[in-house]
């Protein structure tokens, strides 16, 4: 199956020490290229989700965002001696500058920023959570690439379906539209009541067919949907070889165009243009 580079992923672990989130976001992008919002906390996961996003996906732009909110209540509270001792310190070296400084309440040193504490998580913990975490929304985000890329490739399908009826309704009209055309020449020497030389008539004609002659071009578009299809149908990283073919498929549709000598050719070159547009613009979500 083929993947889409557009997806959503989510998930979410609470535990004794608090709740931890990710939150990841892809779009599509020739390369993959990740963007990490981490915690301050947390900076040493980066090298490993890397690393994570490398061996699960090969295109698009991954933005990661992890939030802890941690749950300090029920923890048991600790006081920083060395800070508080710091801190008594000062004060005392500023009061000596006052004449009647007013004492110093331990309580106002209590709710210094820093001088009490709640007992902290343990780090190395919360980091193997925070990365197992991110496994599972790694997956989410994997398995919605893949529903969206089946969605992608349906689409894909039907727009090929189209082009080849459009091509063996082409093929079908070509001798009648020569036959016609033959008929239109035929006619205009007539009225112009011209004596028509059977030899160069002939001449005329064979020309015309040589430059209004599809086949081959007729053949190349089937060869390009039956290559898109298995494309397709073996899945794996296959954006960049779509958007090639994409390409070539729209080189033959240009080239009916140019060679187009009735309103029905040209038509049907137009109808092709506009199938290939359509299956290029859903080929660029492709990872």
């Amino acid at each position: 199956m083929i993947h889409s580079m557009t997806a959503f992923a989510r998930a979410e672990q609470a535990g004794a020490g608090g709740t931890l989130s990710w939150e990841l976001r892809s779009v599509n992008h020739r390369y993959l290229e990740p963007h990490l919002r981490l915690p301050d906390a947390f900076r040493d996961l980066e090298g490993a989700v890397r690393e994570a996003l490398r061996s699960g996906l090969s295109r698009g732009k991954v933005e990661c965002t992890l939030r802890y909110n941690e749950d300090s209540s029920g923890k048991a509270l600790q006081v920083d001696l060395q800070r508080a001792s710091q801190l008594v310190l000062a004060a005392e070296s500023v009061a000596a500058l006052i004449k009647q400084p007013a004492p110093l309440n331990p309580l106002e040193v209590l709710g210094w920023p820093g001088v009490l504490v709640a007992d902290a998580a343990d780090p190395q913990a919360l980091n193997q959570a925070a990365l197992g975490l991110f496994g599972q929304a790694l997956d989410e985000l994997k398995q919605g690439r893949l529903r969206e890329g089946a969605e992608l490739a349906k689409l894909l399908n039907e727009r090929l379906d189209s082009i080849a009826e459009e091509v063996a309704a082409l093929r079908e009209l070509v001798p009648q539209m020569l036959a016609t055309q033959r008929q239109k020449i035929i006619s205009r020497c007539a009225e112009m009541q011209a004596e028509l030389d059977p030899q160069r008539l002939e001449q005329e004609l064979v020309l015309l067919a040589q430059k209004s002659d599809v086949a081959e071009e007729l053949d190349r578009l089937v060869t390009h949907v039956a290559e898109v299809r298995r494309v397709l149908k073996s899945g794996g990283a296959a954006g960049r070889r779509l958007d090639f073919l994409m390409q070539e498929l729209n080189r033959e549709a240009n080239t009916l165009g140019s060679k187009a000598f009735d309103p029905r050719s040209t038509q049907a070159a137009v109808n092709l243009k506009v199938l290939i547009e359509q299956m290029r613009e859903q080929v660029q979500n492709i990872e």
